[in-house]
């Protein structure tokens, strides 16, 4: 693997025109603030303007030489430590600006100062500095640059400000600051600290602490105390005598303590407690706060190849926040996305995520001591004693991962985050001193000795080119040797992007994955930029995402060509790219192509392109080139690959040959009918037929399972049926049917994309149901096991019969099965009743013409399938339909359970059906209805028709009262016999009942 690419990420440089010696320096949004020695203690500001120009906006004066200086984004303010007479003093500069307008004017106040409205004319003209008065010096200070609140490290101690908005008139917003929080540390003096979205790194000289503070609900009444004194590296107690012989046995010796690493939930056990003290007076909206240890690290002094350090300590360390894509009109609104902190010692340097996860990404190796060094989104930038180094970093392939944890899929893909670091560029400078960071450029402090300075004249020392116009104002050089700032302008990241790329293609043949690796550096670094802010406002946007889409190109095309283990990832960034299939095959395989092998890649693209759905039809030749490169590569694939929407314009003769090739190796049933669709595509039939008999009906039916798209394809997602589907609905519907129910019960099609399927196949409106697609939903009852489809099937079907005969409408095709088929081969359809057939043996002609559909409904209706109660509705239709209606009544009322209701309507309109329904229906507990509903019934309605009625008294005489007087007692028969009857009549039956008794 290259570990140094020697690429110019640097471009011009300009000299800042500083009147003295830099001290300190940092950056704002758009200005430079230089603080100088001790000798004029001021700070001098200056404009950022395009490719590094700098002009001088005016200065001013602090109270003593700057010890730590910082500028917020958020409220736009400077923060400086400074010192006097032995004294540090802690202050920040508020509406600085207003010096650029020629304003002299100060106004000096304490933090949390009343501000009266007759201040508001002279505050909007004048420069606010805000006194913080600590009761410990500050050591280091940090500003928050999600919402500007001030962290500052003494010792022992953390204190925090939070930034606030005093509103003094509806013209006047003026920016104050609130002690909030004191986070006591013991015995911990911080060297440096960083402070991003209550996130907090805090390094001593050999220790690193990130901690999170974190929101609590509480009451509002008491002040938050929360401590955390947990620890795993114990301590010996005092009164050990074995302790107390040891220390003297040790006293002669550095005792190093053992290096640890604790991550997420273990750094809890690190020696460090922290003890939160709230400083805001209580109110309702009082925040209260707990910590959560994020890491600990404590290193050792460095045993480093470059021999033992007595200077070895920690230094630079940063919280990077990334935030969410910006979008198209939402540049203003950054949502935090991800957290990265960076920290390093002399010769190597630590880069941590401490988002949603903490883990250490990258280790960087420096060639020399390192003095400084300055994180961005995508760069790491390292000075050492004569080198400007410039690294690759990861935090874009983690921010994204934490953007959509789905990204490494068959439809995106990323360079993943343990990807080897490397050097991009080593740039010698002379005497490198201190490093800062401004949006696309680099602010470096040199400072020679007094025999670097002969060095300069040296051809070996190449520096990067001065501007012409850059000047240097010195006020005594002699007793300042060398010093110079320079603002150093990085290239563009297109410009930067374009060069990486060229140089990729040094290592296309040679190094395979050196060209791989520099391909997805170039990749991050525009999907860094991307995620940016600063570049989405830029007029870049539209070339990065060019950028962006050709990288994925470059990647998908290493993919596909070399042969790699990750060559499944040539499918995810061909997609990310947005080239079509056609444009791929160009890139990647030319028209006087000769070489007979292909990489794995490019098959795995191919393969699941020409497997999905997509909207793209390859050219005649294309296609046919697919199922060349198919039958050399993966000839068992070239069945799946002809069934593809995009091998539509495949000549199907060129087609068949490949496919009778495959078959002498490898014959199966998807081959056949693969075959036999591509006859019918030449016309040839008797082919097709020769195909077809291959194998048994039931065979080729399963055989579809393998390939639906032989006779189903989606266009623009739509399903529309092939030219193999329209032709077995004509000739062999029956076989298209099993084909279908096969493909729903493996789950290759579900039940609404089949009625699509049907409708469109048979020309149907989208309000009308075709014949075969009730076929299908009466072959797929037989098979169908799911209580939640069967009863949708139940219905669906139920709901088709009930509409042919209300609407006497007949099937278009003649229905596969009839009522007698689906009786015998399906449980959801049951025998028809005896008293079902009386009263419909009754009816009136025209009901002979849908008999089938009639016998299909009573015969579902008399199994124990369906859900009456949800059917209803549906029936509702033919309930007044003459006999045929009567049958649907009778047979609700009975699944209901409602059998008087049932006898009624039978008495009503058809009793000659009534006994016959009382000796199939009324059994066990409902036999009781025989003599206290039906005898009552008929013995009355008897009386009332008299001997007009023959059918009512011969179903009182032949059953009824043969049934009762089995059933019953004497003395219960006779109480039932009506007063007024005829002795005649009642009186075998009454015999047959005494003599019953008598026998038993």
């Amino acid at each position: 693997m290259v570990q140094l690419y020697n690429l110019h990420p640097f471009g011009s440089q300009r000299v800042v025109p500083c009147k003295q010696e830099p001290a300190h320096f940092c950056c704002g949004r758009d200005v430079l603030f230089v603080a100088t020695t001790a000798a004029s203690c001021r700070v001098e500001v200056f404009a950022v303007r395009d490719r590094g120009r700098c002009d001088p906006l005016g200065s001013f004066a602090t109270l003593g030489p700057v010890l730590r200086m910082a500028h917020s984004r958020a409220g736009d303010y400077l923060v400086t430590i400074e010192e006097k007479s032995k004294a540090t003093f802690l202050r920040a500069y508020m509406n600085w600006r207003c010096m650029s307008a020629g304003s002299s004017r100060v106004c000096v106040r304490m933090v949390g100062h009343k501000m009266e409205e007759s201040y508001s004319e002279t505050l909007k003209e004048q420069m606010s500095i805000v006194e913080m008065p600590l009761s410990d010096p500050p050591l280091c200070v940090s500003c928050c640059p999600v919402n500007g609140d001030l962290l500052v490290g003494c010792k022992n101690k953390l204190v925090m400000f939070c930034l606030k908005y005093q509103v003094i008139n509806q013209n006047l917003t003026v920016l104050d600051f609130e002690r909030s929080l004191i986070l006591h540390i013991d015995n911990f003096i911080p060297a440096e600290v960083a402070f991003c979205a209550g996130h907090i790194a805090v390094t001593t000289e050999l220790d690193v602490l990130i901690v999170k503070l974190e929101l609590v609900q509480q009451s509002a009444d008491r002040t938050e105390q929360c401590t955390h004194r947990v620890s795993a590296l114990e301590k010996p107690v005092d009164g050990d005598p074995s302790t107390h012989t040891l220390q003297l046995e040790l006293d002669e010796f550095i005792i190093c303590q053992k290096p640890v690493e604790l991550l997420g939930e273990e750094s809890k056990l690190c020696e460090i407690p922290i003890t939160l003290e709230s400083t805001e007076l209580p109110t309702e909206d009082t925040k209260h706060f707990q910590v959560r240890y994020l890491l600990f690290r404590r290193f050792t002094p460095d045993q480093s190849p470059f021999g033992f350090c007595e200077e070895t300590k920690l230094h630079s360390v940063q919280l990077l926040p990334v935030y969410q894509t910006a979008h198209e009109g939402t540049e203003n609104k950054r949502e935090l996305l991800s957290l990265f902190c960076f920290f390093s010692l002399p010769h190597v340097g630590y880069l941590y995520s401490v988002g949603k996860l903490v883990e250490l990404i990258s280790t960087y190796q420096y060639s020399e001591k390192s003095e400084q060094a300055v994180l961005t989104p995508q760069f790491l930038h390292v000075i050492t004693s004569e080198n400007l180094q410039c690294f690759t970093v990861r935090c874009s392939a983690a921010a994204a991962r934490d953007e959509d944890p789905y990204i490494d899929t068959t439809v995106k893909a990323c360079p993943p985050v343990a990807l080897d670091v490397c050097t991009l560029r080593m740039q010698l400078f002379i005497g490198p001193r201190a490093i800062c960071h401004f949006k696309n450029h680099i602010i470096l402090l040199t400072k020679a000795d007094t025999e670097d300075i002969t060095e300069r004249r040296k051809p070996t020392r190449r520096m990067l080119s001065r501007k012409a116009d850059s000047t240097k104002s010195r006020t005594n050089s002699e007793s300042e040797p060398g010093w110079n700032l320079y603002i150093i302008d990085t290239v563009s990241t297109v410009q930067l992007y374009r060069e990486m790329v060229d140089y990729s293609r040094t290592y296309e043949n040679v190094k395979t994955e050196s060209c791989i690796h520099l391909l997805s550096e170039a990749h991050l670094l525009v999907r860094a930029a991307i995620m940016d802010p600063h570049y989405l406002k830029s007029d870049e946007k539209e070339e990065l995402l060019r950028a962006f889409r050709e990288s994925c190109a470059f990647l998908g095309d290493c993919y596909s060509r070399f042969d790699t283990k990750d060559y499944h990832l040539a499918l995810p960034y061909y997609r990310m790219s947005g080239l079509s299939m056609t444009e791929v095959l160009k890139r990647l395989v030319s028209e006087d192509d000769k070489i007979q092998t292909y990489e794995k890649g490019f098959i795995f693209y191919l393969t699941h392109s020409l497997n999905e759905d997509l909207n793209e039809e390859l050219s005649k030749e294309s296609a046919n080139k697919v199922l060349q490169i198919f039958c050399l590569a993966d000839p068992v694939q070239l069945p799946h690959i002809l069934c593809s929407p995009c091998m539509r314009n495949v000549c199907p003769l060129t087609a068949m040959k490949y496919l009778q090739k495959v078959e002498k190796i490898m014959p199966s049933v998807v081959l056949t009918l693969t075959k036999a669709f591509m006859a019918l595509k030449m016309g040839d039939l008797t082919m097709y037929e020769h195909e077809m008999n291959s194998y048994k009906e039931t065979i080729l039916a399963c055989g579809f399972i393998g390939q639906p798209k032989l006779l189903r394809q989606h266009k623009e997602g739509i399903v529309t049926p092939t030219e193999f589907a329209v032709h077995l609905k004509e000739m062999q519907p029956g076989l298209l049917v099993a084909a279908t129910v096969a493909l729903h019960e493996n789950s290759k099609i579900e039940l609404e994309e089949a009625d699509t399927f049907f409708k469109m196949l048979c020309s149907n409106s989208e309000n009308t149901v075709p014949q075969l697609l009730v076929d299908f939903w009466e072959a797929l009852l037989v098979v169908c096991s799911r209580e939640e489809i069967l009863q949708e099937l139940l219905l669906r079907v139920t709901s088709q019969y009930v509409w042919r005969i209300s609407m006497k409408q007949l099937p278009e095709t003649k229905p596969l099965k009839t009522t007698e088929d689906l009786i015998n081969s399906c449980n959801h359809f049951g025998l028809i009743f005896p008293w079902l057939t009386s009263i419909m043996s009754v009816g009136s002609p025209s009901d002979k013409d849908y008999h089938e559909d009639i016998s299909k409904l009573q015969s579902l209706l008399c199994s124990q399938s369906i859900n009456i109660a949800s059917a209803l509705p549906v029936l509702e239709p033919l309930t007044e339909a003459g006999n045929v209606g009567l049958t649907i009544r009778v047979l609700c009322s009975t699944r209901l359970g409602k059998y008087e209701e049932a006898i009624d309507q039978l008495l009503q309109r058809c009793p000659d059906a009534a006994v016959l329904y009382a000796q199939h229906e009324l059994k066990d507990d409902n036999r009781v209805l025989w003599w206290n509903k039906l005898l009552p019934e008929l013995c009355k309605r008897t009386r009332l028709a008299g001997n007009d009625c023959p059918v009512l008294i011969s179903s009182l005489k032949a059953e009824t009262l043969s049934v009762v007087a089995m059933e019953l007692e004497l003395r219960d028969f006779l109480r039932l016999l009506p007063e007024d009857g005829t002795a005649a009549f009642f009186l075998p039956h009454l015999l047959h009942c005494s003599q019953r008794k008598l026998l038993t």
